[in-house]
């Protein structure tokens, strides 16, 4: 029966909005921009339904991604009067299907869902003797996820893995086994895993015909938020829920992909229409949250993109985005330290601006620089860089050898990599990607902090170092629950804040130097439109041109500012102005130094980082020796490397083409 403030509901939502909660029978197909209300849209679209009469409220499921956005959802529901809506998360609603019909499809109880995924996964290496740190664990874990997600058995990882370019620590053949042996292990031990939930119900509803007929009759209508990040193994679920009816409303923006790495697709959004030919399609384009001035920076950025949204602000006029390019990491952290204090002082609060960038890692020079300027900080995502396990193990170890003097005369620089090295940490192997890759950088930025200590201090020596260290992690210990926000791109999704200071724009942080393949690429640049977009009045763009001061200025700005940011007026130091930037593409370069690498180290039969690694190719790249003496001076170029390969990396250098600069025979 319908209520009589039905309408009521559709008051004050735009024309667009409207429309989608007026389409209260699927299928509806949603294609929300950023800051265009999307939640808005749909909740009024389900207490539409309802209130109508159109739908029974116990017969619809609300389906996101987290936790903390169906209790949004929820809460929005029930100020709306609809009240008997369910909204959860995939999982927890396959959780609560499994839990009744386990009997029935298991033939026994609940089996119990495996609450330490990381412990089985150690258990399932230790049985095929396999020695990984704890690092590399949970790496390894993320990659049987993924595995799970995009519906690869054990079987055809290797091959799913290849196709997708997967970078990995260990060979997709070895991770494939692993992923046998944990399955089996989970199997001897009676525990399923977050992915088996879905898997179980998908298959029970596929091969139990009583058990489809049950749940269909209770959900009716699905609505899908963040379509756009749902995976093959959802999508298998949520087809199984449906069955042959069309009573689905999807809502999502290609656009804002970032998950590929988890397994999520675009597909099943971009293709719904296909799928569905008579669905109704709404694109939801006013953007709320910016000003004019960030949204047409977005839109330059992505055009209308895949889901043909051009967005449109809706907000007063803002200050212009500014871009600006610096001399080094620590010059370009400190003019934002400084921006952000001013901002604090003008009025703004320190908890609606947000320093975003490409990699955790990237957080310490800013942390520090924050720390400087008496501005605090929260950082989320992740733990601050002191806090991070394998920074303060290394300030252990750091500490003892500086009381022991087992370093003796040892360079500072020097004695810190001695140190790490105990850690298995060494400039030449730089694992891809992943919390292995996030553990490297962080290792690595206490060897930068080492040379900048000895630059600024001559004479330094460890103990002098760990002393910096001390000063640095007390500094940080103030409160800082109302600070700035220091967040990678990805965990800033769906947040938004006054002030956006996105940083280390480099060519190859953002792309990230990993992403090879045009799908990577593109999902590298939906990246960048994330971070533009979580800005509602002011934006900065800044990069650097080396990492630490007194390096070559020889990084160029992401190849995705061009057309964004001016020919000129770009912030330049005078340092900068009285050297103008070489004019050869050092990213075309790192890309040549590569594809010789790949190519010895398929010779050698060992992966590409025992040769040399991403930092010490990128440290190659920007320095450009022309003599062996020159290459000797790179860090990560030791003498045994520089017997072994300074003769065809000097002819890559020159200019000679990888392919054609024979492999070095390396006898073992």
């Amino acid at each position: 029966m319908a209520d009589g403030g039905a309408d009521q509901i559709l008051a004050g939502l735009d024309p667009e909005q409207r429309e989608a909660a007026a389409a209260v029978r699927g299928p509806v197909c949603i294609l929300a921009g950023a800051g265009t209300g999307k939640t808005r849209a749909i909740t009024h679209r389900i207490a539409y339904a309802v209130r109508s009469g159109a739908v029974e409220p116990n017969q619809l499921l609300a389906v996101t991604f987290t936790a903390r956005a169906a209790g949004e959802l929820r809460t929005r529901l029930r100020t709306l009067g609809a009240h008997g809506v369910q909204a959860r998360t995939f999982h927890a609603a396959a959780l609560r299907q499994l839990q009744y019909f386990a009997p029935r499809v298991l033939g026994g109880g609940m089996p119990d869902v495996v609450d330490n995924q990381l412990r089985l996964v150690g258990n399932a290496a230790a049985r095929l003797r396999m020695r990984v740190d704890r690092t590399e664990l949970r790496d390894l874990t993320g990659e049987i996820d993924w595995a799970k997600a995009v519906l690869a058995t054990p079987k055809s990882y290797p091959a799913r893995a290849r196709a997708a370019s997967r970078e990995t620590t260990s060979t997709p053949e070895t991770i494939a086994k692993l992923y046998a042996e944990y399955e089996a292990t989970k199997t001897r031990s009676g525990q399923i895993d977050f992915s088996d939930l879905l898997l179980i119900m998908a298959a029970a509803m596929e091969e139990h015909p009583d058990v489809a007929e049950q749940i269909r009759s209770q959900y009716r209508h699905f609505v899908v938020d963040e379509y756009q990040d749902v995976s093959p193994l959802q999508q298998r679920l949520l087809d199984a829920w449906l069955g042959d009816r069309t009573d689905l409303c999807v809502v999502g923006d290609a656009n804002q992909t970032i998950y590929s790495f988890a397994g999520a697709t675009p597909e099943h959004l971009l293709g719904f229409r296909r799928r569905f030919p008579d669905a109704v399609l709404v694109r939801l384009h006013r953007d709320y949250r910016s000003t004019p001035q960030v949204v047409e920076l977005a839109n330059r950025l992505v055009g209308g993109g895949e889901s043909g949204v051009t967005l449109v602000g809706q907000r007063d006029e803002g200050p212009i985005p500014t871009f600006a390019e610096f001399d080094d990491e620590p010059a370009e952290a400190a003019d934002v330290a400084a921006r952000c204090k001013a901002l604090v002082a003008a009025g703004t609060p320190a908890a609606e601006i947000a320093i975003l960038f490409r990699i955790n890692a990237q957080s310490e020079v800013y942390e520090a620089a924050l720390t400087r300027e008496g501005v605090p900080y929260v950082l989320r995502g992740g733990e601050r860089f002191f806090d991070r396990a394998e920074v303060r193990e290394a300030r252990l170890l750091l500490r003892g050898a500086a009381r022991s003097g087992e370093v003796g005369d040892d360079a500072l620089p020097d004695a810190v990599r001695g140190v790490l090295g105990s850690l298995g940490w060494y400039p030449d192997n730089a694992p891809p990607g992943g919390a292995a890759r996030e553990r490297w950088e962080s290792l690595a930025a206490l060897v930068t902090l080492a040379d900048d200590l000895l630059a600024t201090v001559p004479d330094a020596t460890l103990e002098t170092f760990v002393g910096e260290l001390d000063q640095r992690a007390n500094a940080q210990h103030a409160p800082t629950v109302q600070g700035v926000t220091l967040a990678s791109l990805h965990s800033a999704k769906g947040l938004e804040w006054d002030a956006v200071f996105l940083v280390g724009l480099t060519d190859t942080t953002v792309p990230y130097q990993h992403a090879t393949t045009p799908e990577q690429i593109a999902e590298e640049r939906r990246l960048l439109y994330v971070g533009i977009t979580r800005a509602r009045e002011r934006l900065a763009l800044s990069w650097a041109l080396a990492r630490s001061p007194g390096q070559r200025r020889g990084r160029k700005a992401s190849r995705f500012l061009d057309g964004l940011r001016p020919v000129t007026g770009a912030r330049v130091s005078p340092k900068r102005a009285k050297s103008p930037r070489p004019e050869a593409a050092d990213a075309e370069l790192f890309g040549r130094l590569r594809e010789w690498r790949k190519l010895q180290a398929t010779a050698q039969s060992v992966p590409p980082y025992v040769v040399f690694s991403d930092a010490t190719l990128v440290a190659i790249a920007d320095a450009r020796p022309k003599s062996r003496a020159g290459l000797g001076q790179i860090s990560g170029v030791g003498p045994t490397k520089l017997t072994r390969y300074a003769d065809p990396v000097l002819a890559v250098l020159a200019g000679a083409d990888p392919a054609a600069v024979d492999p070095v025979e390396v006898v073992t």
